[in-house]
């Protein structure tokens, strides 16, 4: 076949599947113009127009007009009412799809008409709301498929025939037995009720009521009346019910409250909690009465008389009763709640009893009561005084608080805390702060000068905390300790200190003192030797200013382990200071701190370089003479004229006196020399002392 009789054969084909089709197609392309319809959709809007955008409005919706195409290439379906141009509404459901070509993608649209479906449904929620106002079922069958609308609308058979034509098959297997029973009845004309359930292929399980009722006509002959209504929400809601009943039983029987059922004054039903907690066997309260149960809960008749008015007038009670006599004046026994209450406020026929057992609960109130009256003792005999603040005004203080401040408590209620400030510019400046301690820390702590009800001033360290973080409005609670005469001999303590360290800074002799964090004081003479200030050493190490020596003993760090307190060590060691001077010291290092305070040394330094320079000049001078004595050719000996000991020689001397060197010196003359030279230089050292 040539290609354009095959597209025109194609053509052809699918025009006469447009024609035939039950439903409006609709085909146009990118540019909106439509190129296929049919007369389905002719017969709806009339002439169809050439481009997409004269259609009517809510069509156009559904067609998704000026819409891009449906993702992944799939279908989209829309539902939803068309008005057309002469004013006639449709329920019509839209699918369209995309298809590709050449400049962009063709839209091909199936049109159906729902207003038949819509009438049909229609027509069977009219017959079923019919069917179930006049509770008569109607069934059809069908011999090419069986039962059709009967079922599926909520209804069943209503004659002898329609009901032997349900097959076997339809019915659940658990009614199997009731559907054979009514069969019989049918075949043998014998009266019968029988309800049973089948499942329907559409509406799924109903229950069906057949009622067969044999009777006798006129002559003798016999008849047979059958009814059947579809009674599936009444089996339902009986099912339900029971289920519910089961749950609610359960729920009772799990239920750690003891509840009863009453009826005209007498217990109809109660779970075994009810009659544990009331000490009684399973089924020993049934039957008790209201007054009986109020009595056994341990009330005394005067409590059943108030039970009863309470019920009367309000429609509930509640009480807390105990189980056991009280004896020695304290209940030790188990405690209940006793809770009545009248289903209806306007009968008194039927009331629900509650008991809920609060042993625990009563031990726990004695517990927090215990608490409550120990706090109490420990509010009003503390010595610290306490004050409750709510709003910028104090709502309960304490005896201590009336004693520190010289205002009675009845004063202090009510009073704005702002008056204990030593004054209102202190308390403006204060507050802030305190308010950002509470916010971040929960509490502020500071110490501060408080007035006291006669004016003076007393120094106290104040403490405000939170009284509850989750509620700001329960306020803070205040505390105030009396440290005016702590304060009193801490300022003559730091005064003494100053004093003393003013006589420190007067000494010539350096004094560092070094903790675990390094130094925390030097005096002046310390400061002028580092050359720098004591900002500028403050927490360094005194290594600091240590040579380079790895020996060097400010690099010790065992003296804390080495000394115990007021123990010293000395030792001389050269210096760099800050200035670059380096000098030698005599330093002695001194433990004047353990324990409480910490580790902490005293280093005293004396700075002897002048000294040191003038040694090591003499020691240059004698190391020059001893030059000089030794290459001159003369026998020379230098003595400690008092002593007459040879402090230096030579070794011509030594060759004139014929000894060794170290046989001499340091030796007196009479134990190198014979008695006359030893005579002859005497009167020579006398003479020349002269």
């Amino acid at each position: 076949m040539a290609p354009q009789q095959a597209s025109a054969s194609s053509d052809a084909e699918l025009r006469a599947w447009l024609a035939i089709s039950p439903a409006g197609v609709l085909g146009w392309a990118e540019s909106g113009l439509i190129d296929r319809s049919n007369e389905v959709l002719a017969q709806w809007l009339g002439p169809v127009p050439r481009i997409v955008d004269a259609l009517p409005e809510g069509l156009r919706s559904l067609l998704g007009v000026g819409e891009g195409p449906p993702l992944g290439g799939g279908t989209r379906e829309r539902s939803g009412w068309v008005i057309l141009l002469d004013g006639r509404r449709f329920h019509m459901r839209v699918r369209v799809r995309a298809v590709p070509q050449e400049g962009g993608h063709r839209r091909l649209a199936v049109i159906e008409d729902r207003s038949v479906e819509d009438e049909r449904d229609l027509a069977r929620m009219e017959m079923g709301a019919l069917m179930d106002s006049a509770e008569v079922g109607v069934a059809t069958f069908d011999t090419a498929h069986g039962w059709l609308d009967g079922i599926a609308s909520g209804t069943g058979p209503s004659a002898r025939g329609g009901l032997q034509r349900i097959s076997r098959e339809v019915v659940e297997p658990a009614s199997l037995p009731a559907y054979e029973r009514l069969q019989q009845a049918l075949r043998h004309g014998e009266r019968a009720e029988v309800r049973y359930a089948v499942r329907h292929p559409e509406a799924g399980r109903r229950w069906l009521l057949t009622r067969v009722e044999p009777g006798a006509l006129s002559e003798g002959r016999a008849a047979l009346s059958v009814v059947t209504r579809d009674v599936t929400e009444q089996e339902l809601a009986e099912r339900r019910n029971e289920r519910l009943l089961r749950e609610l039983q359960t729920i009772l029987d799990a239920s750690a409250a003891g509840i009863g059922f009453f009826r005209s004054g007498r217990l109809v039903r109660c779970n075994r909690r009810f009659e544990s907690l009331l000490g009684l066997p399973a089924g020993g309260a049934d039957g008790v009465t209201l007054d009986a149960l109020i009595t056994a809960s341990g009330a005394s008749p005067d409590v059943v008389s108030q039970a009863r008015q309470m019920l009367q007038t309000h429609g509930s009670f509640e009480a807390d009763l105990p189980l056991s006599d009280r004896s020695g004046g304290a209940q030790t026994g188990p405690w209940i709640s006793l809770s009545l209450r009248l289903t209806r406020p306007d009968d008194d026929l039927e009331t629900v009893a509650v008991i809920t057992d609060i042993t625990t609960l009563k031990q726990q109130q004695a517990a927090v009561e215990a608490l409550a009256r120990e706090r109490e003792l420990m509010f009003d005999l503390s010595d610290v005084g306490i004050a409750y603040e709510r709003a910028g005004r104090i709502s309960r203080a304490n005896q201590a608080m009336a004693h520190l401040t010289m205002i009675s408590r009845d004063e202090l209620q009510s009073m704005p805390i702002a008056r204990l400030y030593e004054s209102a510019d202190v308390h403006a400046q204060l507050q802030p702060q305190e308010q950002r301690d509470l916010q971040r820390l929960g509490r502020s702590h500071n110490e501060r000068r408080m007035r006291r009800g006669d004016g003076t001033l007393l120094w106290v360290q104040a403490t405000q905390r939170i009284a509850d973080p989750a509620d700001p409005a329960a306020g803070t609670i205040w505390s105030f300790v009396d440290v005016d005469e702590r304060r009193r001999a801490r300022e003559a303590l730091v005064l003494q200190a100053d004093r003393t360290r003013a006589i420190l800074d007067s000494v010539l002799v350096g004094l560092v003192t070094v903790g675990d964090s390094g130094i925390e004081w030097m005096n002046r003479s310390a400061r002028r030797m580092f050359g720098g200030e004591l900002a500028d050493f403050v927490g360094e190490s005194i290594a600091t200013v240590a040579t380079s020596e790895i020996a060097h003993p400010l690099r010790r760090t065992d003296f804390g382990l080495s000394l115990e307190d007021g123990q010293s060590e000395a030792f001389e060691c050269r210096l760099i200071a800050r200035d670059g001077r380096r000098f030698w010291v005599a330093a002695n290092v001194v433990a004047t701190g353990r324990e409480q305070q910490g580790r902490q040394l005293t280093f005293a330094l004396m700075d002897i370089d002048r000294r040191r320079q003038a040694e090591l000049n003499v020691a240059q001078a004698r190391a020059s003479m001893q030059r000089i004595i030794e290459t001159a050719p003369l026998a020379i000996a230098l003595f400690d004229a008092p002593t007459r000991t040879v402090l230096q020689l030579n070794q011509t001397m030594a060759a004139f006196a014929g000894l060794p060197v170290n046989r001499i010196d340091g030796q007196p003359l009479e134990a190198w020399l014979d008695a006359d030279t030893v005579h002859t230089l005497s009167a020579n050292f006398e003479h020349a002392l002269k």
